[in-house]
């Protein structure tokens, strides 16, 4: 039962943008507490670069924190947080994508418009030529 908890909190992680090796140190941080780098890479059987690759990507979505000391430690904010912030990026996506669509809706009837006119005066110019 814990295996699939486990897998199904990750694959929530994956379904919110989190790459699987920076859910696994997330998850690892926020259920083990504080970890050093080499830590992580023991526990995680993952080779160093990928720790520190994952842990700037985690610090830069502001969901792993570090104290700057020799060495240094990293720590997860709280997973209510985590949720928080992963939703409320979400909801800027979806508004984000609201305003382009509408903005699109606007090129769109404009270049229909233009059409229509063109239309228009192209068959006004025919009947001109055709009665001269």
């Amino acid at each position: 039962m814990i295996r699939l908890s486990l897998k199904k909190l990750l694959e929530t992680l994956e379904s919110f943008g989190f790459k699987q090796p920076d859910a696994k140190i997330y998850v690892l941080l926020a259920k083990k507490g504080p970890h050093t780098a080499k830590d992580l890479e023991t526990a995680l059987k993952m080779p160093k670069w990928q720790i520190y690759k994952s842990l700037k990507n985690l610090r830069k979505r502001g969901t792993v924190t570090a104290i700057l000391r020799r060495p240094a430690l990293f720590s997860a904010i709280s997973f209510e947080k985590v949720l928080d912030l992963l939703l409320e990026a979400k909801i800027e996506k979806a508004l984000q994508d609201q305003a382009s669509t509408a903005q699109a809706m606007l090129y769109w009837e404009k270049m229909m418009k233009e059409n229509s006119d063109s239309a228009h005066d192209l068959q006004a110019g025919e009947e001109e030529v055709k009665n001269k």
